[in-house]
């Protein structure tokens, strides 16, 4: 008796952890509700702003367990779209991406950390250029419901900064252009 009332205690509480309880969703990118985009100073003078066009990811998440929130984002790294050919292919070359040998860029999250009123630290490794390193991204929920097509959507934006040569960039252009933001769009669609 006593082991058949701990097995149900223990099944109870494993159906009422946080991960069992967080619903995967998958990115929208085909509908264009995503977007990760990048900034880096240049030279002092201005900014040069850009995007990835080509990316997928997914993630799990429950509002009543923030924590429990993972991320799992693969780019295209060859989509890099700075507005301007002869810079885009430069950034893809051996200076910058190199993505004849490293065509895709991936973040896995390994923690959230739950800061109250929908925000949080996402932590996790983020590999570009051959290079792994742990990096957190400032993240907060813009919200989750029912969208007009029966479906439901949860969304989320976040930034997070990091120095080039971490991830073995090659191309110097001085202190002013050694980091790079990353502001990101996330729409995910409930499976």
């Amino acid at each position: 008796m006593k082991k058949s009332l701990y097995g149900m205690v223990a099944a109870a509480t494993l159906m009422t952890s946080p991960a069992l309880l967080a619903a995967d969703y998958v990115i929208d990118t085909q509908g264009a509700h995503a977007s990760i985009q990048f900034k880096v100073n240049h030279l002092g003078y201005s900014f040069v702003v850009g995007r990835f066009n080509e990316f997928e990811g997914k993630f799990s998440y429950d509002a009543k367990a923030i924590d429990a929130s993972t991320f799992d984002v693969s780019i295209n790294t060859a989509s890099v779209d700075s507005n301007h050919a002869e810079r885009d292919k430069h950034l893809r070359g051996a200076d910058f991406l190199n993505t004849n040998k490293f065509p895709k860029a991936t973040f896995k999250s390994t923690s959230a950390v739950d800061k109250g009123d929908g925000q949080f630290i996402l932590n996790g490794e983020l590999t570009l250029n051959g290079v792994t390193k742990p990096i957190a991204i400032d993240a907060k929920v813009v919200g989750e419901g029912q969208d007009p097509w029966g479906g439901y959507r949860a969304g989320f934006v976040g930034e997070t900064e990091f120095a080039l040569k971490d991830y073995d960039v090659k191309m110097d252009l001085g202190p002013a252009s050694s980091h790079v933001q990353l502001s990101l769009v996330v729409e995910g669609i409930k499976q």
